[in-house]
């Protein structure tokens, strides 16, 4: 029988709870597509971090870079302040395994009730394909006090190094933050982005501000026009990220595939998650097409909600059929869909954000048996 190896870290708050439940209704769809997982944990959060000091060491990401796919939960602990293990350990997992793809479905899922009340599940069906690594989220910044302050800033990435010495002189205090696109980065991405559509309706809509940030976005646009010439088949169009905002919301359905850089991404896929019915419900896929991926649900710790198994697991479980998608294993990945579907619209076992009594193992156990396995 073909066995997959993959390490989970769970994390902090709610991740180690939703986590469990993601791992028991994987284990259910392989056992019913007929393969194993081996589960490896990993104990990083603040716990670990806390006890030890430590975030991620050098043999930590050597030993994850031997896998495909990382299930991850959630980080973020009010005993650590913050940014400390966001930073430590989900971007650092970003960069050190250029994972430069942020992949996240945003779709009604059947039984859900959105906000957009006249919306069906037909008409909020789309995918996010956000750049993860760079834009005004290379860590390039710094404060600059009243005279005259100079500082050199430095950015690293797998396929280029970056330096900025700067001389700033102001008559009061300021900050600054550095954002950066280059050719390299925003054509992979166009390019997974581009062969994506071509799997679904074959609509792309590139998202920018291209009028106001004309350097960085003038780059985007203009690579976007070359690279999208290899893929005529492919229908595009352009929305500057405000006029995107709004069609979120009025006309969810003429997206198929968005194409946005980092942090309109990163504001867009919130949106999103909204439209489909809350953050319990919106996972996320940090790719490497040809190295190691993690896949995790785009929800906090909610520490408030810690060992009270009020959480809903969904995204978590959904985040992991999106792992099992990258292992190959299409139809266990689609299966697993299929059986939160109909656990939402049977509406018997839900979560209180839904509108449910149930708890969180409730829910996963739900869904193992809606896959033809009792949990």
């Amino acid at each position: 029988m073909k066995t997959y190896t993959i390490p989970v870290i769970p994390g902090d708050g709610i991740g180690p709870e939703v986590i469990a439940e993601g791992m028991k209704v994987l284990d259910a769809a392989a056992q019913v597509h007929g393969f194993r997982i081996e589960w490896v944990t990993y104990p990083h959060g603040a716990d670990h971090y806390l006890r030890t000091g430590e975030l991620l060491s050098d043999r930590t990401l050597q030993e994850l870079s031997q896998f495909k796919a990382i299930y991850f939960g959630a980080c973020g602990d009010e005993r650590v302040p913050p940014g400390v293990l966001e930073r430590g350990i989900v971007l650092t997992i970003r960069n050190h395994f250029d994972e430069y793809v942020n992949l996240r479905p945003i779709r009604l899922l059947e039984g859900v009730r959105g906000p957009l009340c006249d919306k069906k599940p037909a008409d909020i069906d789309f995918v996010v394909v956000r750049e993860n690594t760079e834009d005004f989220y290379v860590a390039a910044g710094g404060k600059a006090s009243i005279g005259t302050t100079r500082s050199q800033l430095n950015i690293s990435r797998k396929t280029y190094q970056a330096r900025f010495d700067l001389e700033i002189t102001s008559n009061e205090p300021i900050a600054y933050q550095v954002g950066l696109i280059s050719r390299a980065g925003a054509r992979r991405v166009m390019r997974y982005a581009l062969e994506f559509a071509r799997g679904r309706k074959k609509h792309l809509t590139l998202i920018d501000k291209a009028n106001v940030l004309t350097e960085m976005y003038g780059l985007w646009r203009s690579e976007f026009a070359e690279v999208a010439t290899e893929f005529r088949d492919v229908q595009t169009d352009i929305l500057l990220v405000d006029a995107a905002a709004m069609e979120f919301v009025r006309n969810p359905e003429r997206f198929d595939v968005v194409l946005a850089p980092n942090l309109f991404g990163d504001i867009l896929t919130d949106l999103g998650a909204m439209l489909q019915g809350g953050l319990g419900l919106a996972p996320g896929g940090n790719i490497n097409p040809r190295g190691t991926s993690m896949f995790e649900p785009v929800h906090g710790s909610a520490p408030v909600l810690k060992g009270l198994q009020k959480a809903n697991p969904v995204a978590t479980i959904w985040a992991g059929a999106m792992l099992l998608d990258s292992l190959g294993e299409n139809s266990a990945g689609k299966a697993v869909i299929h059986a939160i579907e109909k656990c939402l619209r049977n509406g018997r076992v839900l979560t209180p954000d839904l509108g449910g009594t149930s708890s969180t193992s409730g829910v996963g156990d739900e869904i193992a048996r809606m896959l033809g396995v009792s949990a």
